[in-house]
């Protein structure tokens, strides 16, 4: 059995220098280690080298593809071509429904608790202001449908800027952009997230943001901490990746504090970090539903 595991090329054969591409390889070693334990041997490769012969593995799994939303002109019709030739975890059908963040109308629709969600779809000529106005919003967070590491991602309140409203301007000509209300419990608690594998929640993480800002993740200054799920935080994230239109063998759910409710902030189902650091058993665990699944 032969398994790829693909990355973003930066990542292919990254300076061991940055402690960062270390992590990143570690994450990524756990896994591996556990699917050869399993009888697979495992190949890193980036999912957009032209020179891979993808019907040479039984199977390739997403893991650091963290360029895919830059280039999903290019993405998108991988996906078809690859999936063509070899098998690709998860399903491509989850991968395509999860690019785009209207599935967080599709959890809500089934009875997922999640953030409350706004899409301005592009071309639509909405301002931020009459968004805040009209769902009575104070605070705000923008943030593009297909996106991630907080790209393109701002705070704004009622006194909302000409600057950021020329801002969303210009990115709601190019693409569909999301306002959802600031969740206050973000800057003292930060996100909690779950890694779900195989339908089981394994293990927890506290993600919090940098003095002064209130994006948690560690390419602006976020910090990662173990945490150890309650009983209401593990089933709301085994329901949301339950109420999901094909299954899973992975996944992280990002978990936010409204009151007493806990909502999605986000359902990671393609390239998500899975925190195996913390919990290497949660890799073999991965390992094992990998290789079940294609048997």
């Amino acid at each position: 059995m032969r398994i790829a595991l693909l990355t973003d090329p930066r990542y292919v054969a990254p300076s061991t220098d940055d402690p960062y591409n270390c992590q990143v390889l570690l994450e990524e070693a756990w896994l591996g280690r556990f699917l050869k334990e399993q009888g697979a041997t495992t190949v890193r490769v980036a999912w957009s080298d032209p020179l891979v012969d993808w019907t040479s593995f039984d199977a390739a799994v997403m893991r650091s593809t963290w360029d895919y939303f830059e280039r999903i002109e290019e993405f998108s019709p991988w996906l078809d071509r690859v999936s063509a030739q070899t098998r690709l975890i998860n399903s491509t059908a989850l991968l395509r429904w999860n690019m785009d963040k209207h599935y967080l109308l599709d959890l809500e629709r089934n009875g997922i608790p999640v953030v409350p969600t706004v899409v301005v779809e592009r071309h639509e000529t909405t301002c931020v202001q009459s968004v805040l106005q009209h769902q009575g919003w104070s605070k705000a967070v923008m943030k593009p449908a297909v996106s991630g590491a907080a790209r393109l991602t701002f705070r704004v309140d009622a006194s909302c800027t000409e600057e950021l409203e020329r801002t969303f301007a210009q990115c709601v000509a190019k693409e569909a952009m999301l306002v959802q209300p600031f969740m206050p419990s973000v800057l003292e608690k930060g996100e909690v997230s779950l890694i779900v594998v195989d339908g089981r929640c394994t293990h927890a993480v506290r993600k919090k943001p940098k003095a002064g800002d209130f994006r948690v993740q560690d390419d602006h200054g976020g910090t990662v901490h173990h945490h150890e799920p309650c009983a209401a935080e593990i089933a709301a994230a085994e329901r949301a990746v339950s109420a999901c239109p094909h299954s899973a063998l992975y996944a992280r759910v990002d978990l936010v504090e409204d009151g007493d409710v806990l909502r999605v902030m986000e359902l990671e189902l393609i390239e998500p970090e899975l925190f195996f650091r913390f919990c290497p058993a949660a890799a073999q665990h991965l390992a094992r539903a990998v290789v079940a699944s294609l048997k």
